[in-house]
């Protein structure tokens, strides 16, 4: 499987995120991927404007616009989004659409830590969710999802052999390791591919961030099923097409069978 990452910085206004996203995708499938991830908050960033009026939903023009580059490029294509809460609040979407098929996950686990209160104006989601890239099953995780072994157990039950963790990490002291750490527990958790995919840091582009908002680290990267690191960013916004073989799954699995070992 060839998968696009990219740890872009996305800035309030939704059309000019948008722009980002239809040049990395036609970049990405240039060469050859078949799965192009975004971060979480692609669509607009935190910290920026209310996310209750810039929420849209599933077959609103900001999603339908991605399903559109998604189909004219022939790829699966991963953003982040937010989509309207009957009670005011918004959900935490990962828009997904490709051949598969255009739906979204909500996010899980709300990021109500290190200062910062996502559940004040976002609704959690209930439904853990796979989709197919070219015969393989992968998960859909984002964020504070990460620090939830559970979810990727599941997920891995689900048959996912590669989940996707987008994010928009906050900031602080230990963040850093506390990322890269997890990323690679939640692959040898699972004997699973981990691609996880973050903001980049904005003052990697000149960008000034006040406030608890989570507005992103960098450092998106991927693990293999042994948790070892495939591959690894820093902090400013780049784009790399990597290959992963979900079939290194089965050793893994083999010889590490923690999925049929466990007992609770």
């Amino acid at each position: 499987m060839r998968v696009a990452l990219c740890q872009i910085v996305s800035g309030p206004d939704p059309s000019a995120n948008l722009d980002l996203v239809r040049d990395h995708v036609r970049k990405a499938a240039a060469e050859g991927a078949e799965l192009v991830v975004f971060p979480e908050a692609t669509m607009a960033c935190f910290g920026g404007p209310k996310l209750a009026e810039l929420a849209e939903p599933l077959d609103g023009p900001w999603a339908s616009a991605v399903r559109e580059v998604a189909a004219e490029a022939g790829v699966t294509v991963l953003a982040g989004m937010f989509t309207p809460e009957p009670d005011g609040r918004v959900r935490n979407t990962l828009l997904i659409t490709g051949p598969d098929g255009h739906r979204g996950y909500d996010k899980i686990h709300l990021f109500d830590a290190f200062g910062f209160k996502e559940s004040a104006t976002v609704a959690p989601g209930s439904e853990q969710v796979t989709f197919d890239v070219g015969g393989t099953t992968v998960g859909a995780a984002v964020c504070y999802d990460v620090r939830f072994p559970e979810l990727f157990r599941g997920l891995a039950d689900r048959g996912a052999r590669v989940i996707v963790v987008t994010a928009s990490w906050g900031s602080g002291p230990g963040k850093r390791e506390q990322w890269e750490l997890l990323v690679r527990a939640r692959a040898l958790d699972t004997t699973s591919w981990v691609v996880a995919v973050g903001q980049a840091d904005p003052a990697t582009v000149g960008v000034t961030t006040e406030g608890t908002a989570p507005t992103g680290i960098g450092f998106s990267a991927i693990a293999d099923p042994f948790g070892r690191l495939h591959t690894t960013f820093d902090a400013q916004p780049e784009t790399r097409v990597i290959d992963i073989d979900p079939d290194a799954v089965e050793p893994a699995r083999a010889a590490i069978p923690v999925l049929v070992n466990r007992r609770l």
